[in-house]
């Protein structure tokens, strides 16, 4: 029975941040091995990551095309490829690897087209194989404490949402024009590489996703205003949302909001109660029932349900974040993963990690935001 993976990158060198929470995030459970990658498309930079990680020079490749065509002809290959890569590359690494018949772990948006978004779903479906859109922050514990409160009725019908995703990062480049980028930024702000929306397809794309998530609900329709000031994408959004339930809500995602670090709220009202989480401070849920005093809900206690007892790895009040949130996705994707490669069948939780079809959502919801945003404002289908 294979109790244990390998696996490649596409991105991540050193010098990059996400690849870095990836790799954490793979190796705490001590069940999946890097070994093989393409880490940058500078050869220093590629070198330097695979030297640094062990991984051989004859599993370094130069390219992603090169990378899946030979991991998949190995009887050795990858089992799963994590994509941390810039947006541009996203659809083309996962269909060549998805082609060679390896699993795909993507950084989200998934890609820049719907189109593109069903491609690499009919392929995954033809080929059996798990595809995964890292929206990390289903991987909070009591993200998932919340899921299990809502969907089981706990606080009622959902009749309202109110979330944000708040940061400061870029309120220099405001009327800078696209000369002013802060290092981090660059790549983000270049409709080539990031596609067509910057602070939504970035931050805006989480709120929408952990929603979802939170709340098994999805968008029907979108009233959304972007800001630019002299950029040639985003910088800020605001968007009334309708969901297919009748329910309305409030979604705002900005990076030009002074005091505001990486400032995730979401805010669910219900018939019966609320839940409100807050990202700078995941360990916390606060859940409020109809004309009773707000309680204060802590990962790792006796009264969280089951799930969520389930996915906390450390006893309450130490704090638990970003890395393990990445870890607990992974968790679930490398045993998912292992049960096919040991002939066993996926049910229930087996499939608790964000998927493809949630990468569509998110694809859906950054188009429909642009294209209301362009039509000042006017509802428009997601």
């Amino acid at each position: 029975m294979k109790k244990t993976l390998s696996y490649g990158m596409v991105g991540g060198s050193l010098t990059a941040f996400i690849g870095g929470v990836h790799r954490v995030g793979v190796d705490f459970d001590g069940r999946a091995f890097l070994k093989a990658g393409c880490f940058s498309q500078n050869e220093a930079k590629n070198k330097e990551c695979a030297e640094f990680y062990q991984v051989d020079d004859e599993r370094t490749y130069k390219n992603f095309h090169e990378m899946a065509e030979k991991e998949g002809s190995r009887e050795d290959g990858i089992d799963f490829v994590t994509i941390t890569a810039p947006n541009d590359v996203h659809y083309e690494a996962a269909k060549a690897f998805l082609e060679n018949g390896i699993h795909v772990l993507c950084e989200k948006p998934l890609c820049f087209e719907i189109g593109q978004a069903e491609e690499l779903k009919k392929i995954a479906e033809e080929k059996n194989l798990l595809f995964c859109v890292n929206y990390s922050y289903s991987g909070n514990a009591m993200v998932k404490e919340a899921r299990e409160l809502i969907t089981s009725g706990y606080i009622g019908d959902v009749i309202n949402v109110n979330a944000e995703y708040l940061q400061e990062y870029l309120v220099d480049d405001i009327g800078a024009g696209d000369q002013v980028m802060v290092k981090l930024s660059s790549w983000r702000k270049d409709p080539a590489v990031a596609g067509i929306s910057n602070c939504v397809g970035d931050i805006g794309t989480h709120i929408e996703n952990t929603v979802s998530y939170m709340t098994g609900l999805k968008l029907k329709r979108v009233a959304a205003k972007l800001d630019y000031w002299g950029q040639p994408l985003d910088l800020n959004a605001n968007i009334l949302v309708e969901f297919e339930n009748g329910a309305h809500g409030v979604f705002c995602s900005s990076q030009v909001c002074v005091g505001h670090m990486n400032g995730l709220v979401v805010r669910i009202f219900g018939t019966k109660g609320a839940i409100e989480w807050v990202q700078e401070n995941p360990n916390i849920l606060y859940v409020t029932l109809k004309g009773q005093p707000t309680q204060i809900y802590n990962r790792g206690m006796g009264y969280v349900t089951e799930r969520t007892a389930e996915i906390s790895r450390i006893p309450s009040g130490h704090p638990e974040g970003l890395y393990v949130a990445f870890a607990n996705i992974y968790r679930v994707w490398i045993s998912s993963i292992l049960k096919l490669k040991n002939g066993e069948e996926l049910s229930g939780y087996d499939y608790d990690f964000p998927s493809i079809d949630d990468g569509i959502e998110g694809v859906k919801f950054i188009q429909a935001c642009v294209k209301s945003s362009k039509n000042d404002a006017v509802w428009t289908e997601v």
